[in-house]
Formats: C-alpha cells, sequence, structure tokens
C-alpha cells in the first residue's frame, strides 16, 4: 500500500511568515536604535559659529586700503557691526562673549511668538497673567479683567519694553516654561549658541546670558516678519488704559519707544534697547543707508548713555567702510522651516509645520521614550518609526498568524501518513505518524518555532543594546 501524502507546503509558509515578522521586527527596532547624526552646520565646522576670528576678545578687523579707522573711543564689552544683506562682519570685539542680555533678549521672544498670533485677536488679561513679575521690572501698564488686543501688547514690548505685556503674550502662547522653551529651541534653530534662556522678557535671571553675536542673529531673522519691522520702528502710539470711574469708558495713554536713537539717526529702523544693573546697558541697532542695511549690536559699555553713542559711531564707520574692508566673520543663516501660520485663539495649540510633526520641547520629550512608544513619524529621521517599517512588521505578524493558524487546521483534518508493514501470515501492521508529522520535531509548532523564537528576541535584543550603548 503506498502511504498517504500530506502537503509539507504549510510549514515552509509559516517559517518564512515568521521570519519575515521577525525581520520586520528587527528592523523597526534598528530604524530608531541608529539614527542619522544630524550633519554639523558649515559654517560651525571650524568650532566658532561665524568664523575663528569672532571667538577672540580683540578688535577684528581687516582694513584694505581707503578704509576708515575705528572709532577712537569703544568701551563696549562686546560689539559687532554686520551688513544685514550678505551677513559679513565688518568688525568685532569679543563676539561670542556670555553676558547679560536685558530687554534685548526680547527680540528673540518676538521672533518666536509673534508669527503665532494674530494682530487682531483680543484677550481679557487675568491675574495670573501678571503674576511673577520680576521686581523692578519695566511696565508699559497692562491692567487684569480687560481686554487687549495682541497688536497693542506688541507695542507694549517694542516702545515701553514692557515685561507685563511679554508675560501677557507669553501665557496666550501656553505658558512661561513652554515660551522659554521654544525661545531655546529657537535660538538653536538660529545657531545661536551664546544664548541661555530663562525668562522670556530679559529680566535677569541666574544664568541668563547671551552674546553681541548672537542678538545680531535675532535682530536680522525678525525684521523679515513685516509686523516685528513696523513694531521696533514705531515711535509713539496710544495704549489702552483702565475704565473711567465716571463714565465707565475705556481709558488710554500715550507710549513712546524708549529708543534714543530712533528718530534721531538717520536712516535708523529699530531694533531693541535694554538695562539691568546687572546687564548694564545693551543695544541692537538697524539702519539703513544708500540701499544698504548694517546692524550693530554693543553690550555694557562703560556708562549706559555711551550705548547709543558707541552704536552710532560704528553705524557711520560701516557705512563709510563700504568695499574698504575684507569680512572678518559671518552671519549664519537660520536652520529652521518657515514659521507656522498664526493661531486663531489665545488657548489654540500650536500647530506644527508638518502632519505628524513634533514642536521642539515635544520632540525633546518624545527623543527620552522607548522606541516602541514614540509616536510614529513620515519619514526616517524623527524620533519614531516611519509608518512603512511598522505596517512591514504588521504585515509579517500578520502572515505568521494566518500561516499558524493554516497548520493547526492542517493538523486537524489531514489523514497521517500510514506505513505498511508485512509481516507473517500475509497480515501487515500499520503505524501512523513518524517524525516529520505535524507537530513532530520539525513543525511549526516543535523545536524549529523555538529555535526561531529564540533567535528573534537576540536580535532585538541586541539592537535595543546597541541604541543605549
Amino acid at each position: 500500500m503506498q502511504p498517504t501524502r500530506i502537503s509539507r507546503k504549510s510549514p515552509y509558509i509559516a517559517r518564512a511568515a515568521a521570519g519575515a515578522a521577525a525581520s520586520a521586527l528587527v528592523l523597526a527596532v534598528a530604524a530608531t536604535a541608529a539614527p542619522a547624526a544630524p550633519a554639523a552646520p558649515a559654517q560651525d565646522a571650524a568650532g566658532v559659529v561665524g568664523g575663528e576670528r569672532l571667538g577672540s576678545p580683540d578688535v577684528q578687523i581687516s582694513p584694505l586700503a581707503g578704509a576708515p579707522a575705528l572709532p577712537a573711543e569703544l568701551s563696549g564689552r562686546s560689539w559687532l557691526v554686520a551688513d544685514a544683506a550678505t551677513g559679513e562682519v565688518l568688525a568685532a570685539r569679543n563676539a561670542h562673549l556670555p553676558l547679560p542680555p536685558a530687554s534685548t533678549l526680547k527680540m528673540l521672544f518676538a521672533d518666536t511668538v509673534l508669527p503665532k498670533l494674530d494682530r487682531a485677536l483680543e484677550y481679557r488679561v487675568t491675574p495670573a497673567d501678571l503674576a511673577d513679575l520680576g521686581a523692578g521690572s519695566s511696565l508699559v501698564g497692562v491692567k487684569e479683567n480687560l481686554p487687549y488686543r495682541v497688536e497693542d501688547l506688541w507695542r507694549g514690548v517694542f516702545l515701553a519694553s514692557g515685561n507685563d505685556a511679554v508675560h501677557v503674550l507669553a501665557h496666550m502662547n501656553g505658558g512661561i516654561q513652554r515660551t522659554v522653551a521654544e525661545m531655546q529651541a529657537r535660538a538653536g534653530a538660529l545657531q545661536a549658541k551664546d544664548t541661555k534662556v530663562v525668562s522670556p522678557d530679559g529680566y535677569d535671571m541666574d544664568g541668563q546670558v547671551s552674546s553681541a553675536y548672537d542678538l545680531t542673529l535675532f535682530a536680522r531673522a525678525g525684521l523679515r516678519n513685516a509686523d516685528f519691522r513696523s513694531y521696533c520702528a514705531t515711535r509713539t502710539a496710544r495704549f489702552p488704559g483702565g475704565l473711567d470711574k465716571l463714565t465707565g469708558q475705556r481709558t488710554s495713554f500715550d507710549i513712546a519707544n524708549t529708543d534714543r536713537l530712533l528718530g534721531k539717526y538717520p536712516g535708523l529702523i529699530g531694533v531693541k534697547n535694554g538695562y539691568t544693573t546687572n546687564a548694564g546697558a545693551t543695544f541692537t541697532g538697524a539702519a539703513e543707508r544708500g540701499g544698504r542695511t548694517l546692524l550693530v549690536t554693543v553690550m555694557h559699555p562703560e556708562a549706559q548713555g555711551k550705548v547709543y553713542d558707541e552704536a552710532a559711531a560704528l553705524l557711520d564707520w560701516g557705512f563709510a567702510a563700504a568695499g574698504k574692508v575684507q569680512p572678518v566673520g559671518q552671519l549664519v543663516e537660520d536652520t529652521a522651516a518657515p514659521a507656522s501660520a498664526p493661531a486663531n485663539a489665545p488657548d489654540a495649540p500650536h500647530a506644527p509645520d508638518a502632519p505628524g510633526a513634533s514642536t521642539a520641547p515635544e520632540a525633546a520629550a518624545d527623543s527620552q521614550l522607548p522606541p516602541w512608544s514614540r509616536p510614529p513619524v513620515l519619514g526616517g529621521d524623527g524620533p519614531g518609526v516611519a509608518p512603512a517599517v511598522w505596517s512591514a512588521a504588521a504585515l509579517g505578524a500578520a502572515l505568521a498568524a494566518w500561516a499558524g493558524t493554516r497548520a493547526a487546521t492542517r493538523r486537524r483534518t489531514a489523514p497521517l501518513p500510514v506505513t505498511a508493514t508485512p509481516v507473517r501470515g500475509g497480515r501487515t501492521t500499520r503505524a501512523y505518524g513518524g517524525a516529520s508529522a505535524l507537530g513532530g520535531s520539525t513543525g511549526v509548532g516543535g523545536r524549529g518555532r523555538r529555535r526561531l523564537a529564540r533567535r528573534a528576541r537576540a536580535l532585538v535584543h541586541g539592537a535595543r543594546t546597541r541604541r543605549t550603548r
């Protein structure tokens, strides 16, 4: 009698499917275990952002024939003058020296938050919005329990350097800590590596520093926004006041820009001044003359009033030195994507620039999660696993489950092989099964499957171990 044959195709299908599932899982873990390192900015390849000479404490200048001499008395501990269009640094001293920035840090605050809030939006100020203002803070006069338009608050920031207006806008943006984190992330995108943000208004805080180089980057980036440029160029404005006790009508009062060069230095555009006892005087300005725009930053001169004199003198020198000096460094470019559209409500969450993207603080939090818990991303360079990888893993697992079910069904319904063995007297005995039958030592459910499972676990464990090293 011929033995009954059972197809051995099912075990192979199951084994192949299980192998595919294991490989897909290993691929998914490996995709997060060894992310590609971001390329270092070309400008930072030498070690000092913008060029080695900008890291020197001495005055840096490369004059050509006919170049004018630098102003004789420059007492600022750190200063820089640059071409806004080309980014060429014309001269500098101690450009990367970290110093307290005072209210010039509000340029970074505005560059970070201004594009996110609709200027026509009205917001009712709460007592919590005005809590925790630093003692002696400069204020524009925001009143609690009254509505303010976003554009009025920004005038309070730029003209009166109002820390109260900064705090209200920061709360509209999701809170002080979120705003500080976003400002730090924005500084990183601008390659402003000397800046440490602790408070959004620039008020003196332990560890809060910036540099002449970084402040110049903030001004250059902010001036590319039309609203930023308009606010910092405004000399006077009417600001909403409280309620008149007799009429119940809303009052208003005049505010003036505290930038002493605005309206006095020819062609001055802005940008921001600052002063605290700890920081001394700080100033970043931009001026246009003959189709050329220059940026200047001066930090901590010998006397508060000198910050404007020295800034004006450096601007005069810069315009006179056009084509007569070689650059000593470069203002690096913004590495971030274009800013998102303004939010439509005070409590509207910040919309990411692209579907599936995260804000910088959220991305930092996601990076602390294990690979299998991270949100999916659209590509292989984010903090999660690409959908294609998860799809491969899911498909392999589904195929393995289907093959296992099919094999089990065949094992229950198919006849076992029968081997006829002749014996004396013409009778035969029948032996059922054997080592090659389904469920035996070479079947899907036997030692082979256990070896495959052990191999898959070892591969996954190896990938995780490599990631944590």
